[in-house]
């Protein structure tokens, strides 16, 4: 049986356990137990350790993904060049990231198509920063919206390939994808807020009157204002919560050294939402 976990400041609430569960099962017919650990800030560097001798494997969110990076022998794949990690596997110390990957994976079994389309992202933090590498890597035309500009022109070193703004051009976009978190916790209700290049600061209700599509990292609610906002536009809308599961099934074939296959992974979504609906 493999020994699991996720790791974070708090995720008492965290899904993982049951997504996890259910891939290991569905797909691989392996048992495991999946613990949530929830570990204060402070306390990190002293329980680090133990998470390498309790666990086959773990998965790290908010705040530790660049914090347990002192602790691995090696980065793998995204984990390299995004200097976060998410997925860990205890035996080799190998720190890997699927949040790219999930994210591109979501809009490709959601049949959003981002080759050569106009795509606007908004927010250049962590979450940001994995859609933009993966949007790039698929031959969109991204831009790229923050409103600090060190944290701007830092990703932009990284990646490139992408418009940078720290205003934004009032114009249509194909797609328009929230990973600013403005809309969960303690913003639920509320829409993002952009400076926009006519001097004007306004929320994001602008751009969703005239963008073909709306995205939402956020799935909890499962329809956050900001895509409330773009359906009563009459535009197709999609939150973050098959990212999060396509996510969880990359690690679990990190985890058991299997091949990745979108269909099969499009498929599991399709019956995991099934059964817990």
């Amino acid at each position: 049986m493999l020994k699991l976990a996720v790791v974070g400041k708090d995720v008492s609430l965290s899904e993982s356990p049951a997504i996890h569960e259910f891939i290991l099962r569905r797909r691989f017919g392996t048992a495991c137990s999946y613990e949530r650990v929830s570990i204060p800030p402070e306390s990190f560097s002293l329980r680090a350790e133990e998470l390498f001798s309790r666990f086959d494997g773990f998965n790290v969110t908010i705040p530790f993904k660049g914090e347990i990076l002192p602790y691995l022998k090696e980065l793998k794949g995204d984990a390299a060049a995004f200097g976060a990690v998410n997925t860990v596997v205890s035996k080799s110390r190998f720190g890997y990231n699927t949040d790219g990957y999930g994210f591109l994976l979501m809009l490709e079994n959601e049949d959003i198509a981002v080759k050569n389309k106009s795509v606007l992202v908004l927010g250049a933090g962590g979450a940001g920063r994995s859609c933009v590498k993966k949007l790039v890597e698929a031959g969109a035309e991204v831009f790229v919206y923050e409103r600090d500009g060190g944290r701007l022109a830092a990703v932009y070193g990284e990646f490139g390939g992408f418009t940078p703004l720290t205003k934004v051009p009032e114009r249509h976009y194909d797609v328009v994808v929230n990973c600013t978190g403005v809309g969960m916790h303690a913003t639920v209700g509320m829409l993002p807020s952009l400076d926009y290049e006519n001097g004007e600061t306004d929320t994001a209700e602008r751009l969703l009157r005239e963008c073909g599509q709306a995205v939402d990292l956020i799935y909890t609610p499962a329809r956050s204002e900001f895509l409330r906002t773009a359906e009563r536009f009459s535009k197709p809308v999609l939150n973050g919560a098959s990212m999060l599961f396509y996510q969880a099934y990359m690690a679990d074939c990190i985890y058991l050294s299997a091949p990745s296959d979108a269909k099969e992974a499009g498929r599991l979504w399709k019956e995991y939402r099934e059964e817990t609906q």
